[in-house]
């Protein structure tokens, strides 16, 4: 085959259905493809986001985005973590890798292949289970490890304890990142189970087709080239499997998994042996389950059987009072694995972290800790310089509605406010950022410029626009805070 065949294969078609996200813009940032896996990704239609610029579709800026980058750049950005918000609310964290597309020598798009993070340690986490290689029991955490005094969340706790050794079966509901897996592992720990496997299913990770097999196993012949394999539901028999995100699993699948609830038996597919299951079952869904079982994404009956124990847990906006200690966790969490010694946040910092309004909860404010002690050098406090710049586009969204009223908290007193619009706080983030790479590499331009994914010549601009001098860096290597 030569260049001039391989342009008239329907490449489209292929990219459609690969289950990395993939968005394909021209040299404006216009979305040109856009396919299924990225609208999942998004919770987006793909119909809807084509013909759209990046700019209006994500809450990114040119310096944000890793696509804008690649196009101004002209040059791949490869295996870059992210967490963004669409303009429509959707919180994503993904593995990005992006590519410039060029005709002949002229640029003429980039290529964006996403991988959402949760899903891959969650596909992988299934594959070590297959495979036999997992060490453990599979659920490092307890309830000690949970953290709040909130009364919810403390209602939460008390249910989730007094329920882990009973068999029923439990159902927890909570948005994205409020630590539902947190209290399944916890709650598998706290029961007479926890020398055995627990087991997480991410319903939502798993593409369909594969789903069903690698949860009920497969036998010999029941299609081409399957083999004799026990599913997850076998693997955690005698101790507990979590299935994440039920109501994403198809309705003929949860059909099936009703059957293995109440029956409490299990049949590989192909096969007509049954296999009793001695197992815990927890679930967890992200919406309110009356919600999701109107919408009919979750069957009732389902439902019933499901949960029968009904834990809830409240949204990171609601129990703004754990935020303080939630950050202290997680800054010594960091300490130990960046090799840090930050002490806390800057007042400045913890006004906005109180005001802001959390659509990642308590996942994304960890996410947002571990990103500020990055860039963090001898400082032993997180200043809004430290923080990554998606948090300055996500407050420019709520900054009205936040201006408009008090944080009624007794530790912070007085009006959340921000002692700089958007436009300087970016500038300041600019700054700081170029500052950090010039001590890292003791003022030389081009490796700071490398490092930033910045050309030499804008580097250059940026720090006779801040009036840096790169010597003083070769001399002492001592940051200048701003």
């Amino acid at each position: 085959m030569d260049k001039t065949q391989l342009n008239d294969l329907d490449l489209f078609s292929i990219l459609s259905d690969l289950h990395e996200g993939i968005i394909i813009s021209d040299t404006q940032g216009k979305i040109i493809f856009y396919n299924q896996t990225q609208g999942q990704i998004d919770d987006l239609e793909p119909s809807y986001a084509i013909g759209k610029e990046i700019k209006d579709l994500y809450e990114v800026s040119e310096k944000t985005s890793p696509t804008m980058r690649c196009l101004l750049s002209g040059k791949a950005i490869k295996n870059e973590t992210m967490v963004y918000r669409t303009r429509l609310g959707k919180v994503a964290n993904i593995i990005s890798n992006v590519f410039p597309l060029y005709n002949g020598n002229k640029l003429a798009g980039a290529i964006n292949f996403s991988k959402d993070y949760q899903q891959l340690e969650q596909m992988t986490s299934a594959a070590g289970i297959l495979s036999g290689k997992r060490k453990g029991n599979g659920a490092r955490f307890k309830f000690k490890d949970i953290i709040g005094s909130d009364p919810e969340m403390l209602n939460a706790l008390h249910i989730a304890q007094v329920s882990a050794s009973s068999p029923s079966p439990i159902m927890i509901s909570g948005e994205t990142g409020t630590g539902k897996e947190l209290f399944a592992q916890s709650i598998h720990n706290h029961s007479g189970r926890k020398h055995n496997l627990f087991i997480p299913v991410n319903c939502a990770a798993i593409p369909e087709n594969l789903l069903e097999g690698i949860l009920f196993g497969t036998s010999k012949g029941s299609f081409t080239g399957a083999i004799d394999k026990s599913g997850l539901f076998e693997h955690a028999n005698g101790g507990t499997i979590f299935l994440d995100e039920l109501d994403s699993m198809p309705l003929s699948l949860q059909a099936k998994i009703l059957r293995v609830v109440q029956e409490k038996k299990v049949r590989k597919l192909g096969s007509l042996r049954e296999t009793d299951l001695d197992l815990k079952i927890i679930s967890s869904v992200s919406e309110p389950p009356h919600t999701i079982t109107e919408k009919k994404s979750l069957r009732k009956d389902l439902f019933y059987r499901m949960g029968v124990v009904s834990v809830i847990l409240p949204p990171l906006r609601k129990r703004k009072k754990d935020i303080r200690q939630l950050v202290r966790y997680f800054i010594a969490k960091c300490n130990q694995s960046l090799k840090k010694e930050v002490k806390n946040v800057s007042q400045r910092v913890e006004k906005l972290f109180y005001g802001y309004h959390w659509p990642g909860n308590v996942r994304e404010l960890e996410h947002i800790v571990e990103a500020s002690m990055n860039m963090v050098n001898n400082d032993a406090t997180i200043r809004l310089p430290h923080l990554p710049l998606h948090v300055f586009n996500f407050v420019k969204k709520d900054r009205e509605k936040i201006l408009q009223s008090r944080v009624k908290n007794p530790m912070i007193s007085g009006e959340v406010g921000f002692s700089k619009d958007l436009p300087e706080s970016q500038a300041i983030n600019e700054k700081q950022m170029i500052l950090n790479a010039l001590e890292t590499f003791r003022g030389n331009a081009a490796k700071a410029a490398r490092a930033l994914s910045v050309s030499p010549q804008s580097l250059h601009y940026k720090i006779k626009k801040y009036n840096i001098s790169p010597k003083e860096f070769k001399q002492s290597g001592v940051i200048k805070q701003v």
